[in-house]
């Protein structure tokens, strides 16, 4: 048995037998109680007009009572296909850009990249924690890297336990390096570009603000882990995984040299940066949408191919292993949008507005924008998706924060915030566990390790929402 397969075991064995449910089982049952919420709750409706902006706003005081919609038997069943339809837009270029990736993750040139940069830096290795923390954020900014992150985990383990350091560095390198570039993304088309869609706010704008945010909360995640693993470097025994590694792992055996990048990695690996780049000018300097943003994905996936010496067949093969990753996040999207299908229909979803409205009227705004943000964390352990929590969660906040007075770029980034920080913390996370399983971390170990980080990530985030809000950021 391999040492990861001892991992595995060991992981599995220790499970507890209640298992979170699935994540269409909560949202199903979100449909289900928004069905029979529209039997109890008082049918209501604000006046909507078109402000100077041409954005659909909410007129304050205008809620008024209006005749009960009551959802049928059928209805549950319904709004999930109906759902689909609310959100076939988002849904689509998920499964689009999630192909693309697909292929560029067939080539192997992101893994060979890493391995490279790896033992070119041997000898100074410390160097090596921030680099790579680096790389990984830029990618969890641009374009949600999440679930790739256990490839790089499996890659970078055995590498970075040959230099001295321990199970936990191996972990957190990819996934608080690409957690924390996620969570204060300035460009990631999963998050900030779905919520700023339905907040019906240009795509990526107020960008130069969420790069400055990206790089403080970045800088300190990498120096929360860099101090650890120098900490380790010296004394091993410091580790908080020190004994598990030597009994799971023993000495590990040196890391294969990956080789020189070739003339067609180096044209594949320029696809994909040269994408990036046009996708960010057309967005700012021409109001490039999700249209756009998806031909050009699928067209980054064909030159990807080309250049890898791919045959048509092969590429369309990867494409469709590409969606199928991706595809659980995308239907979740339909399934939120099912929820709004129901409280829309039943004409309730004003009345939640409508109380919403008055438990946090009374608040300054500035409190206000903090409390939607611990919000939207509480639902990420329920609903981890980016892209879903966002279908399910801004149709309600974006109104709210018009009622009591937010911006709408301060509730995306409380959005944002609450969907990313806990990404890293909550066992619903499966990319997360999973890495942790194959790194050989058990995730009470992890969470005693990082409680200081997140702690300090939540008090960052609460006042960059708070400074955002203070400076009327729109």
């Amino acid at each position: 048995m391999t040492p990861l397969e001892k991992t595995m075991t060991h992981e599995n064995s220790s499970r507890p037998t209640f298992r979170f449910p699935h994540i269409f089982v909560v949202l199903f049952s979100f449909i289900c109680l928004a069905a029979l919420s529209t039997h109890f709750l008082q049918a209501g409706s604000y006046e909507r007009v078109a402000n100077e902006q041409g954005r659909t706003v909410v007129v304050p005081d205008s809620y008024a009572e209006v005749e009960a919609q009551e959802a049928g038997w059928l209805s549950p069943f319904m709004a999930v296909f109906e759902g689909m339809g609310e959100g076939s837009s988002i849904i689509f270029f998920i499964f689009i850009s999630g192909g693309a990736f697909g292929v560029l993750k067939a080539t192997g040139v992101l893994q060979k990249v890493v391995a490279s940069i790896s033992n070119a830096l041997t000898g100074r290795d410390l160097i090596l924690i921030p680099l790579l923390m680096l790389l990984f954020a830029m990618g969890g900014a641009t374009f949600g890297l999440a679930e790739e992150t256990i490839a790089f985990i499996i890659i970078l383990a055995p590498l970075l336990r040959m230099l001295g350091y321990d199970s936990i560095t191996a972990a957190a390198v990819p996934l608080v390096g690409a957690g924390a570039g996620f969570s204060a993304a300035f460009m990631n088309p999963f998050t900030v570009g779905v919520a700023q869609d339905i907040a019906e706010l240009p795509m990526f704008s107020g960008m130069t603000l969420r790069a400055c945010y990206w790089l403080i909360f970045v800088s300190v995640s990498i120096a929360f882990v860099t101090r650890y693993a120098a900490k380790v470097k010296a004394h091993p025994e410091a580790s908080l995984v020190f004994n598990s590694d030597r009994r799971q792992f023993g000495k590990p055996q040196a890391n294969e040299d990956p080789g020189a990048l070739s003339v067609a990695d180096k044209l594949v690996l320029a696809a994909f940066v040269g994408t990036i780049l046009v996708i960010a000018y057309g967005v700012i300097r021409h109001g490039w949408y999700i249209g756009e943003m998806s031909g050009a994905f699928l067209l980054m996936a064909i030159l990807i191919g080309a250049f890898a010496r791919m045959n048509p067949n092969k590429i369309a093969d990867h494409f469709v292993e590409g969606i199928q990753e991706i595809a659980m996040g995308a239907l979740v999207v339909g399934f939120a949008f099912g929820i709004l299908v129901i409280l829309r229909n039943g004409e309730i979803l004003d009345t939640i507005l409508y109380h919403l409205e008055g438990l946090l009227s009374g608040m300054p705004a500035v409190v206000t924008a903090v409390c939607m943000f611990f919000v939207q964390l509480v639902l990420n352990f329920l609903v981890p998706s980016g892209s879903g929590q966002a279908a399910l969660t801004m149709p309600l906040m974006v109104p709210l924060a018009d009622l009591v007075g937010v911006t709408r770029q301060t509730a995306v980034l409380a959005f944002q915030f609450g969907d990313g920080i806990s990404n890293i913390l909550t066992p619903t996370s499966g990319y997360f566990m999973a890495g942790l399983a194959v790194a050989g971390v058990s995730w009470s170990k992890w969470i005693k390790w990082i409680l200081p980080l997140a702690i300090l990530q939540l008090g960052m985030a609460s006042l960059m929402i708070a400074l955002a809000q203070i400076f009327s950021w729109t």
